[in-house]
């Protein structure tokens, strides 16, 4: 008589992930993987894994904190989050005797610090951050933009009572400003370029200005990392997916994002498109650990940490092996700061484009992205494209003192003697000082617009 060979018991592993859906930056390392199923693809099927069946519990937040507490009830294994949550979470980990918490890769970066903002409603007499002494400013407590406005007043001096500071979550924030209940709303990806988008505000400050990296990544429970350490490099490879995907068609992929989240299609692809103000990169770049040290150093200067470090708080040893695998060079990765840009031939002023951070782009309903080699040229394509009739969805051009892309009806011009040359600015104190170096004069969007048609 043959003996039957047992057959095991299949085991069921739930696995948490905390993600934040509608955190632009944060779309490869969350709702790009759900959605197009990426980390399934990677999960482990053999071996130790031949019996058991993962099932995923993705949990959506609008902030970071909040995943780090359903990572500290074990109800989240994984979580996305920005660096000012990121150094809390692992602080936190710290006193947790059952697990710490490990980063273990970076979902998108801004070495410049761009995408943290702070708004006021377009018809305020507000301009700069100065101008809101005494008003009343709202920010979401804990997270990455209010670690900004605490970086900017400690640069300038300022005490804690130079405003009213009060926390507003980006859902309150934002109908308080456009109800004019409050002076100014300061946030973290994509608030700061949402609300100008969609008609009610003005961005006065940027976090360039911080000149500090802002980051998000994503971080894991080492009592499960120890435990299935093939599911953690499978978790990075999924990124690594996601963000191929994103960047073989980035049309698309902000059409799906906004599809996905509700964040509009413009405004996504202003963070994630070709030069975008973010770069999508899972590498863990000393540049941001050692931001994170100064977010350490804010926190602790105000009594919300006690000693944190993040170098040791880092494990690369997954993202290492996700890439060995993969056989992709992690090293030379991890060197490169480089974005991938705007390229391709202006079909309008007839010539290529050389120079991507003084390029531009017209979205056209229907029709697609076009490229074009200065702003100069970009504007006079939209007034060409418009004039026959055809419905814009957005033009971007690249700010022309700290390289950041902005939505070309948001931005100042500066045009002087040369008429052909139109330089764009975010800010209007940037545009007065560059049209008073170059004796010319400051335009809006509207009479840009009319100077690029008429050359002046």
């Amino acid at each position: 008589m043959m003996a039957s060979t047992p057959v095991a018991a299949q085991t069921t592993v739930t696995v948490g992930i905390g993600t934040q859906d509608t955190t632009t930056n944060t779309a490869t390392t969350g709702v790009v993987i759900r959605q197009l199923k990426l980390l399934e693809k990677y999960l482990p099927k053999d071996g130790k894994y031949a019996n058991v069946k993962f099932e995923f519990d993705w949990q959506n937040f609008t902030s970071g904190p909040p995943v780090t507490n359903g990572m500290m009830a074990n109800k989240l294994q994984f979580g996305g989050m920005g660096d000012y949550p990121l150094v809390v979470n692992g602080f936190t980990f710290q006193s947790n005797p059952e697990s710490k918490s490990r980063l273990i890769a970076v979902a998108a970066y801004s070495l410049d610090g761009s995408g943290n903002g702070l708004v006021v409603h377009k018809d305020s007499p507000y301009y700069q951050l100065s101008d809101l002494k005494g008003k009343l400013v709202s920010v979401p407590f804990g997270s990455a933009a209010h670690g900004m406005i605490l970086k900017a007043m400690q640069d300038r001096g300022w005490p804690a009572d130079y405003w009213q500071l009060v926390s507003q979550s980006p859902e309150v924030g934002s109908t308080n400003l456009q109800e004019k209940k409050i002076d100014a709303h300061a946030d973290f990806v994509p608030f700061a370029e949402l609300l100008p988008f969609r008609g009610f505000a003005r961005k006065i400050f940027d976090g360039v200005e911080t000149n500090l990296p802002t980051w998000h990544g994503v971080v894991v429970r080492t009592d499960f990392a120890e435990k299935y350490p093939e599911v953690v490099v499978a978790y990075v490879k999924a990124i690594i997916a996601a963000n191929a995907w994103l960047r073989a068609d980035p049309k698309l992929a902000a059409e799906k994002i906004q599809e996905w989240t509700g964040i509009n299609k413009e405004v996504v692809y202003i963070f994630l498109g070709p030069g975008g103000n973010m770069t999508t990169d899972p590498t863990i770049k000393p540049q941001l650990i050692e931001a994170a040290a100064v977010d350490v150093k804010v926190l602790q200067n105000l009594g919300r940490m006690k000693e944190f470090d993040p170098k040791s708080w880092v494990d690369d040893s997954y993202i290492r092996k996700a890439y060995a695998e993969l056989k992709l060079d992690y090293d030379a990765e991890l060197k490169s700061t480089k974005n991938y840009e705007i390229s391709g031939e202006d079909k309008f002023c007839k010539k290529p484009i050389t120079e991507p951070r003084k390029a531009g782009e017209v979205w056209v309903d229907g029709d697609g992205i076009e490229p074009f080699s200065s702003a100069a040229c970009t504007l006079a394509a939209y007034a060409d494209i418009k004039a026959k009739g055809k419905k814009i969805n957005m033009a971007y051009v690249f700010d022309s003192a700290r390289g950041i892309k902005l939505f070309a009806d948001q931005a100042y011009y500066t045009v002087g003697a040369d008429k052909a040359q139109l330089s764009p600015f975010l800010l209007k104190k940037d545009a007065e000082a560059h049209a008073a170096k170059i004796n010319g004069k400051v335009l809006n969007f509207d009479e840009a617009l009319k100077s690029a048609v008429s050359g002046g």
